[in-house]
């Protein structure tokens, strides 16, 4: 029986391979692209000042748990979002399995003005691309789905397209995967991608392995203030945070409590 990931990566891996777009050209038509905005940077300057940075996701729904907000305005997200002082946004952009699409990405990072990650499964050069000409500043890889070349070549690539990269592990061989390719942002995502359930201690127990020099991000599975201040006690720079988010009723605010939370850690 094929699990989550399985499902997700056939789907992207089949339509990558039905894309005949020359990648030189794409790659052409990337590199005059509009300057991205600074995503790692901004994560750094917001952690400085708050003891943790938000990234905040749009995202309509999961694959495991269905519709989460399928009727979201993107732009009016991003903008409560920004309100609230998120440093940067998370947009899915896959349709089939979370409902988003590029024009989410483009109205939210539009409406909000910050850096957006694309947040999709990566698996061709031409993904990389794409993150960028939609207006991505940020593009993920997750170490999961793809083999220790791809890992390597598509960071590479979106390094020189003016991307920053969000490497995503889960243990501790994965991490190896991310810091030999020279990621300097990396995500610790504590949903396993094979059953889509949540490991609420994953990230605390990775934090000790993340090397210096590279900014951490603690992803999924995190439902408030306390959650946000264990993370950044542990030594977290940045949350990536969506279903709380969106289902919160009151994103500004939910945005609000995580910094604040954060914020009163650090003062302690």
């Amino acid at each position: 029986m094929k699990t989550y990931l399985d499902r997700i990566l056939d789907d992207h891996r089949a339509r990558a391979g039905a894309d005949h777009r020359p990648l030189d050209a794409l790659i052409d038509k990337a590199r005059l692209a509009s300057p991205a905005r600074a995503f790692r940077a901004a994560l750094i300057d917001a952690a400085a000042a708050d003891g943790i940075a938000v990234i905040a996701e749009v995202k309509r729904r999961s694959p495991s748990k269905g519709d989460l907000a399928p009727d979201l305005d993107p732009a009016v997200l991003a903008r409560a979002y920004a309100d609230g002082g998120a440093a940067c946004l998370s947009t899915l952009t896959d349709q089939q399995f979370f409902g988003g699409s590029a024009a989410d990405l483009v109205a939210a990072r539009s409406a909000s003005g910050l850096p957006v990650l694309r947040k999709d499964f990566t698996v061709s050069g031409h993904d990389v691309c794409d993150a960028r000409l939609m207006g991505a500043d940020c593009v993920l890889l997750i170490a999961a789905a793809l083999d220790q070349v791809e890992l390597r070549d598509f960071h590479q690539l979106a390094t020189e397209l003016g991307l920053d990269v969000l490497v995503e592990v889960h243990d501790e061989p994965e991490l190896e995967r991310a810091v030999a390719v020279g990621a300097d942002l990396v995500g610790v995502n504590q949903r396993d991608l094979v059953t889509f359930q949540v490991d609420q201690q994953r990230a605390l127990r990775m934090a000790a392995q993340m090397p210096s020099g590279v900014v951490r991000v603690a992803e999924s599975g995190i439902r408030g203030g306390d959650d946000a201040a264990a993370l950044a006690d542990a030594g977290y720079h940045a949350l990536l945070v969506g279903e709380s988010l969106v289902t919160s009723g009151d994103p500004r605010s939910a945005v609000t409590t995580l910094r604040s939370a954060a914020r009163a850690d650090a003062a302690r």
